[in-house]
């Protein structure tokens, strides 16, 4: 299919990454089997899962030694401990004496971890410490021979990140070159103020298709068209050898609407918080973006938001959305930082987890933040878990992540389909068939 999908055009005025690629595809088949195979998604978990990084958590979980969280992930249940250097470290959740899990909750803090089943305990260092008859052992005392099963564990950016992989990449490296482009903001200081996880009827990758183009915005989120440009010819779009990907949507109304000259009410709404003279830019409302930056510019410290000083004049306006293969989306925003992660059920590839964090940086003076769910207290959210039915009955249908989740159900209903044999892309949706072929490479033991 690669040869009918024409490249976007480029206008918008970007400096690009020296490693950025324009997008291009070999013209691997999507298939549907590769959304509900139970044989595709065992090989995903063999040759990619068990061989790239992922985020665990935040490092503002774990504020004392011995505090751990937990991520389960697969039939896999892994703890990240604070340690008494303030160093993190990850295990596997497992008793090495009779495979007991160790913990059976999400986060908390402990001195030391007793396995409840016969109570060997471990030190916050994996060493184990203390056995129940010490001598009735042929081998020999256990203490101090045996150590949990650690896993290469390192942070960016306030982030946990471990690997099943002892040879992995180094995190920094694997990640190249997002904290590159992410670099101008502080995020190990950022707060989470929204943690949601959604069990939801699709396979897992439907995310990362959707959040690697804007060619659905459109038909699925048209209130966003008075203050987004979805249109590929305004937009960029890059790729990275690592399988990472940029896309950058310019905050002003979309160039696809035929209103675009307009000010409508929502972008009305942003240009008068910031005391942009609205009748300046009738007629012409696209060109109050660089108003929008100029002001926040020279108004920013005055109210609050000094983290305005580090970023760049379109990093003032624009979104920035980062795909991190496999399974990982950063959306920055001048407010803060979208996360997007989705997780593949352990038995059945036709559901997945699908989580929403929302971090923000500190504004001087303001005690709460505006979110999707409505103004939060800048503090750490308590975490929100449930099914994406019931999310969906009670949540406001403008939400977007309701938008998303609702198509995500359907198309994997029709990807079971025998009609439906690859996609058939259009230019600006390139990375997602780019996003394929690097699992393909990964399943071919070529990554």
């Amino acid at each position: 299919m690669a040869d009918t999908e024409s490249e976007s055009l480029q206008t918008a005025s970007y400096p690009t990454h020296p490693d950025a690629e324009s997008p291009k595809a070999r013209g691997d088949a999507i298939t549907g089997d590769r959304y509900w195979s139970k044989e595709f998604a065992e090989r995903e978990w063999e040759h990619m899962w068990k061989r790239i990084w992922h985020v665990g958590g935040r490092e503002s979980q774990l504020q004392q030694p011995g505090d751990f969280i937990v991520h389960n992930f697969h039939h896999e249940s892994v703890m990240m401990v604070k340690q008494k250097d303030d160093t993190i470290r990850a295990f596997f959740n497992v008793c090495m004496h009779r495979g007991n899990q160790l913990v059976d909750t999400d986060e908390g803090g402990m001195d030391a971890f007793t396995c409840p089943y016969h109570g060997w305990k471990w030190g916050l260092d994996g060493e184990l410490i203390w056995v129940q008859d010490p001598e009735d052992f042929p081998q020999g005392n256990p203490c101090g021979k045996l150590r949990l099963k650690q896993l290469r564990c390192e942070t960016w950016g306030g982030f946990i990140f471990w690997s099943f992989d002892q040879n992995a990449k180094p995190l920094l490296e694997y990640l190249d070159p997002i904290p590159t482009l992410l670099s101008n903001r502080d995020l190990e200081n950022y707060t989470r103020v929204v943690w949601r996880t959604l069990r939801v009827n699709t396979n897992w990758k439907f995310a990362s298709d959707n959040f690697n183009e804007a060619y659905h915005i459109p038909a699925v989120h048209p209130q966003f068209m008075s203050m987004i440009d979805d249109h590929y010819s305004t937009t960029v779009f890059e790729m990275y050898p690592n399988g990472h990907n940029r896309m950058i949507e310019k905050l002003q109304p979309s160039s696809r609407s035929p209103v675009k000259n307009d000010i409508q009410p929502l972008w009305a709404d942003v240009l008068k918080q910031w005391d942009v003279d609205l009748d300046a830019y009738q007629g012409r409302a696209q060109e109050a973006r660089l108003a929008l930056q100029e002001a926040r510019r020279r108004l920013g410290s005055s109210r609050g938001f000094h983290y305005f000083d580090a970023l760049s004049d379109d990093e003032l306006t624009d979104q920035m959305h980062h795909t991190c293969f496999p399974n990982l989306t950063l959306t920055a925003t001048p407010e803060g930082l979208h996360i997007f992660r989705t997780e593949p059920d352990a038995n059945d590839p036709n559901w997945s987890t699908f989580d929403y964090w929302y971090l923000v940086p500190q504004v001087e003076g303001a005690t709460e933040v505006a979110t999707l769910y409505g103004m939060r207290p800048f503090e750490e959210a308590m975490h929100e878990e449930g099914n994406f039915v019931d999310y969906e009955a009670a949540i406001d249908q403008g939400d977007f992540l309701s938008q998303d989740l609702s198509l995500a159900v359907t198309q994997q209903r029709g990807l079971h389909s025998m009609a439906y044999q690859d996609c058939y892309l259009s230019g600006q949706e390139t990375r997602v068939r780019r996003f394929h072929e690097v699992i393909n490479d990964y399943l071919a033991g070529n990554r």
